[in-house]
């Protein structure tokens, strides 16, 4: 699948202001280090409403995109950040919530660039590799950890992720499909023969802006094609005429919580 030269700048730090109530929201979450032998994995937690320290909650984990990256510990909480700390949903959806940074010039999933005789990128390609990148395999791991302090319901644990988060977001779904219950991959892209792995086995909403002239479209209509024709359960949605930026559009979905946490691992 051919992608427009505009992709590219999901491969550009983009410099990014937080909005007015920025602070109250990076209040709300623990900054936390992961440390394994020599890599680092820098996330924010939101623990949840009225914790209790005998009940085990779900967990979603959300991955940034490419304007996020870098090591303040913070930026990741730009986009979804203020969703996840309104009161009445805390109340109503009482969760974990982890939001990890990727290292500037890093990846949440393998692409390849393909170059010209020039060495202008022409295009990506994606493909499931032996190994994940290593950002996502630490996420992987904080995750393990987590599930390990029985804190974690191993049956509600949920994955989002917009524009390089989307890309994230498919293929942590096909390296572990037993571990997810639902997901929700926004202005996403990867290796659509990699749906096979987690269309039976995760239930997914695919977002994505009709406009998009950053992340193809095309990309989100092709996973949703590819696991209607399996009988996956799966929903998509695409909102006419909005940009790269159609994220806000998902976060305003009334339901979104509440589909996402109807769906629980048997």
């Amino acid at each position: 699948m051919k992608t427009t030269i505009l992709f590219l700048l999901l491969l550009i730090t983009i410099g990014t202001g937080f909005k007015a109530g920025a602070q109250e929201v990076s209040n709300a979450y623990s900054n936390e280090l992961f440390i394994k032998n020599n890599d680092t994995l820098r996330y924010r937690l939101l623990t949840p409403a009225n914790y209790d320290i005998h009940k085990a909650y779900p967990i979603i984990i959300f991955l940034h995109g490419s304007g996020e990256r870098g090591s303040d510990n913070n930026a990741q909480l730009l986009h979804g950040g203020a969703l996840f700390v309104k009161d009445s949903l805390r109340k109503a959806f009482p969760a974990f919530v982890l939001f990890p940074q990727c290292p500037k010039d890093q990846t949440w999933a393998p692409m390849k660039l393909i170059r010209d005789k020039d060495g202008k990128i022409t295009d990506v390609k994606f493909g499931l590799t032996p190994e994940p990148t290593q950002p996502a395999a630490l996420v992987k791991q904080v995750l393990d950890s987590l599930l390990a302090t029985g804190k974690i319901d191993p049956k509600q644990v949920y994955l989002g992720g917009l524009s390089l988060g989307g890309m994230g977001t498919f293929d942590m779904l096909a390296r572990y499909p037993d571990v997810f219950a639902a997901a929700f991959p926004i202005c996403g892209a990867g290796d659509v023969t990699a749906a096979s792995k987690y269309g039976k086995k995760v239930a997914m909403w695919i977002f994505h802006g009709g406009a998009d002239n950053v992340v193809p479209v095309d990309f989100s209509r092709a996973f949703y094609k590819a696991l209607k024709e399996m009988n996956a359960d799966v929903k998509y949605t695409e909102y006419p005429g909005v940009g790269h930026n159609s994220w806000d559009n998902a976060f305003a979905e009334p339901t979104l919580l509440p589909w996402l946490f109807s769906h629980k691992k048997q």
